[in-house]
């Protein structure tokens, strides 16, 4: 007959198995959840998309409001979307669009293209959208805004986003008209680097426009200050922004209507 201890031993063995299953079991099901929970977000563009590395501020965004949006991107200066299809320029689109499931992919098309080459604008457009939702992943367009020196070019980059969102029953996320509203209503706000690339400003303006679509959450907590972590895991700022200014492109993009 089994001594005591020996029995003792065998319970003590078993306990511990349980226990270790019942964690493994435990951190599983969180890690799914977790998963479950984040929205992956691939952006494919060009300069306009990482000036200020856009997609991390949306997702350092995300973090500030307890919002899981992992965000990577596909992008080369100066490139458009018959480049990005064709894997042109450097661009690596395609594998990326195969490597990874998505949830959404949002496309920035080369800042003249829908003015300069209207046909390819609309061809590459669709080519993308059919392509992405064949994966599964939603196709989102970021409309693009007119020149700091040219504001006039903005209603001919809108009818053409809205025809190729349109025409793919896609939606957009309306940068553009964005910048123009907060133009006349702050003219004193700089949104420009240069003639075209946002400046540190205007990407604010854009991380809170992509976080407002993506969660359809009011953007008034979002912290003027934004970090995210280096190789390092030490902290590395991205946005630095004066309250009256965040305030303003919060209020901002909180009234203005998505489509």
């Amino acid at each position: 007959m089994p001594s005591a201890t020996w029995q003792l031993h065998k319970n003590m063995k078993l306990y511990l198995q349980n226990f270790c299953l019942y964690c493994v079991l435990f951190f599983c099901s969180t890690t799914i959840s977790a998963q479950s929970d984040t929205t992956k977000i691939l952006f494919v563009g060009n300069s306009f998309t990482y000036f200020y590395n856009l997609p991390q501020v949306v997702a350092a965004m995300g973090k500030t409001q307890d919002v899981a949006l992992y965000t990577r991107q596909s992008t080369v200066g100066g490139s458009n979307l018959e480049q990005h299809w064709k894997g042109e320029k450097g661009t690596k689109t395609r594998e990326m669009l195969e490597a990874q499931d998505w949830d959404y992919v949002v496309f920035n098309n080369h800042s003249r293209s829908a003015i300069d080459t209207p046909e390819s604008f609309m061809e590459y457009g669709k080519k993308f959208v059919d392509e992405v939702r064949k994966r599964g992943a939603e196709p989102v367009f970021m409309m693009t805004w007119g020149y700091k020196s040219n504001p006039l070019m903005q209603p001919e980059i809108t009818r053409m986003y809205q025809k190729l969102c349109t025409a793919t029953k896609s939606d957009y996320v309306p940068c553009g008209p964005l910048f123009a509203t907060a133009r006349k209503w702050r003219p004193d706000l700089n949104l420009f680097d240069d003639d075209k690339h946002p400046s540190s400003n205007g990407t604010y303006l854009l991380g809170l426009s992509f976080f407002k679509y993506f969660t359809n959450k009011s953007t008034q907590d979002i912290p003027k200050r934004l970090t995210t972590l280096d190789i390092n895991g030490e902290k590395l700022y991205l946005i630095f922004m004066n309250q009256i200014d965040a305030d303003f492109l919060q209020q901002l993009v909180d009234e203005f209507e998505f489509k």
